[in-house]
């Protein structure tokens, strides 16, 4: 249980990172498809040594699973990975990871409607507290009056990330998610890729610029998906979602630890009623033996 959990924290930090090398790579003069190109295409890399290490199996996907990842690699993860890094340009850091932790409001809707999942007592106590506290979020970004079109990408990131684990939910359906994941990765690099005008804009960057080019898809990617499928292998999923909750936590402290930005209290309160809304209705699950033991 324990691993499980250390593993779940450190898959969490490692996403809360991503506007924090966004913000590193526009300081580097990056354009955003040149950043995802990076993140993707580094993290596409790495986790083919390591599949070709560990599960070369996993390497041969049926004709099922390839559509499926381009479907997700080529429409939802480009569109939502541009909105989120385009989003870190003109607000801080920290505010599309707090915005984009309203997605669960949106995925249980959404399931729902299509899959027709029950809303239970407990779903819709998660529904409120998570409400209320982007609603801080939202409150702190009109106070501070931050750009309105950043804001608008940030929610836009949302709604398609909600979209995505919904389309998600179908595609897992009797596939291994290790291939689907490695497959979705490399395809949204292409597209990237293409737009970036090509991987040879690597050869400009200074070794600090590539540093940050190669954490793109080392920290934010290969380590953040790793360490997720780790945990939920040891633990399941449930107990996963409950400790990744530090991911918005860690976004406002790295934006404040390394970008110097503030953090108000009104922001601090919203994330409390954020980790809330996802930790407090799951509280009896950690009560509950779990089926996997590390």
């Amino acid at each position: 249980m324990l691993r499980g959990l250390v593993y779940s924290v450190i898959s969490a930090m490692a996403f809360g990172f991503l506007p924090i090398f966004g913000r590193l790579g526009y300081d580097c003069e990056m354009g955003v498809f040149e950043m995802l190109q990076y993140r993707f295409f580094f993290a596409a890399l790495m986790l083919l040594v390591w599949l070709l290490l560990t599960r070369p199996a996993t390497l041969k996907p049926g004709p099922r699973t390839l559509a499926k990842a381009a479907v997700l690699g080529l429409i939802f993860y480009p569109i939502q990975s541009w909105c989120f890094i385009s989003a870190v340009r003109t607000v801080p850091a920290a505010v599309p990871t707090l915005i984009l932790y309203f997605y669960p409001v949106m995925v249980t809707l959404l399931c729902a409607v299509i899959y027709r999942q029950p809303i239970t007592r407990s779903t819709v106590l998660s529904l409120v507290l998570v409400t209320l506290g982007c609603c801080l979020v939202f409150y702190e970004a009109f106070l501070m009056r931050l750009d309105a079109t950043g804001l608008l990408l940030s929610v836009a990131a949302m709604v398609i990330f909600s979209l995505y684990l919904t389309a998600v939910q179908y595609a897992l359906k009797g596939e291994n998610p290790l291939p689907l994941t490695f497959y979705l990765i490399l395809f949204a690099g292409s597209v990237h890729s293409v737009l970036a005008g090509g991987p040879t804009t690597i050869l400009r960057l200074s070794p600090h610029c590539l540093g940050v080019a190669a954490g793109f898809g080392l920290v934010c990617t290969i380590i953040a998906v790793i360490f997720l499928y780790k945990a939920v292998e040891l633990i399941g999923s449930p107990y996963t979602s409950i400790f990744s909750t530090v991911e918005p936590v860690t976004a406002v402290l790295a934006s404040w630890l390394i970008l110097d930005e503030p953090i108000l209290p009104v922001s601090v309160v919203g994330m409390v009623l954020v980790i809330a809304g996802i930790v407090l209705p799951n509280l009896h699950l950690l009560r509950i033996r779990p089926e996997v033991q590390s």
